[in-house]
């Protein structure tokens, strides 16, 4: 069957209890192998005889289904579950921001949006009590002041008397488009709370990923490695799942689609090859952050951040060179991870 995201899943599971052999094939593959019919159908019926012929033709080159530990499983699913609350959260921020340029132009230069507190940040506090730069016009610079003064040390806050004052300039000299209008503080308001939710959601997820991973023997592997922090770390074992189903680590590299496939014909052999992308995007952009937390902390006694700096010093492109050491990195890892299971 095709393991098409979790629609497969009743099927999957009914099959397993009954005890029948299940095979899954990438939904891709299936679909390139439908490609060389030369009158196209897309019925339910003429898609189950596709497989079905499939089945027959490449049933020397299937491999069972074998089920991931449920912990695997969780934590894959927690780790979709939390991107999807940090995708909701980066648009909450984008449509705040935008009602802000209307009500209060200009106040991220002096009160970033810092959403990983969201009871602490100040700006969310700010907006929830002063609405737009009108009222603040309205109340006067010195109850202004007294008001912010008080609010920064709900927040725990410092500086309160500069940048009040740099604030208050601010509103002088700002012009907005839908000042004291009720409704857009009524917007502007769910938009704080949508950003605040999404935070603690995102943050209740991670928290839970990191109390399953820490269950599991090669979450300490992952952690020991330079760049890989308490919200990195439960992802990218989410997204590789069980270490053992590999066979290598190029396999691993294969899998999250950092392989470059050869291509050689006749005496003709290309050494500038892209990688595939062929796999599993997650785990790309995960593994990717991890190079540029590299890039962060500049660890002098990492090899994989010595790898990254030795190709960038070759000429490499950005990409290309984190992409690289993202190679090395996940090849590590699968000979540090299986050695907990010799």
């Amino acid at each position: 069957m095709e393991p098409t995201s979790h629609y497969h899943y009743p099927l999957l599971k009914a099959f397993t209890e009954a005890e029948l052999p299940v095979c899954l094939i990438n939904p891709y593959q299936m679909k390139k192998y439908g490609d060389t019919e030369l009158r196209k159908a897309k019925t339910d019926k003429r898609d189950s005889l596709r497989i079905a012929q499939y089945a027959l033709e490449k049933s020397y080159s299937l491999i069972p289904y074998t089920p991931q530990d449920q912990k695997y499983e969780d934590l894959r699913f927690l780790s979709r579950q939390y991107s999807q609350r940090i995708s909701t959260l980066t648009v909450a921020k984008v449509q705040l921001l935008s009602l802000l340029d209307e009500t209060m132009p200009g106040i991220t230069t002096i009160l970033p949006l810092k959403s990983r507190d969201p009871d602490n940040c100040v700006l969310l506090r700010f907006i929830k009590r002063f609405k737009s730069f009108d009222v603040i016009r309205k109340m006067g610079k010195t109850r202004f002041l007294d008001s912010y003064q008080v609010l920064v040390k709900k927040t725990k806050g410092r500086f309160a008397g500069s940048k009040g004052l740099a604030i208050y300039e601010l509103v002088l000299s700002s012009v907005t488009t839908r000042g004291e209008n009720p409704l857009s503080a009524m917007t502007q308001d769910q938009c704080v709370d949508l950003v605040s939710t999404s935070q603690k959601a995102a943050d209740e997820i991670n928290l839970q990923m990191r109390i399953i991973a820490e269950t599991m023997p090669e979450y300490k592997v992952l952690r020991s490695m330079a760049g890989v922090g308490d919200r990195l770390g439960p992802i990218i074992l989410g997204e590789i799942g069980d270490i053992r189903r590999f066979h290598s680590g190029k396999a691993l590299n294969a899998y999250a689609g950092n392989d470059a496939p050869p291509y050689q014909s006749g005496q003709f052999e290309s050494r500038n090859r892209h990688i595939s992308k062929r796999g599993n995007p997650a785990l790309r952009k995960a593994c990717f952050e991890v190079m540029q937390a590299l890039k962060l902390t500049k660890p002098q006694d990492d090899p994989v951040y010595l790898f990254l700096l030795k190709k960038e010093q070759e000429g490499k492109p950005y990409n290309v060179a984190k992409m690289a050491a993202v190679n090395k990195f996940l090849r590590i890892y699968y000979a540090r991870a299986m050695e907990l299971y010799k």
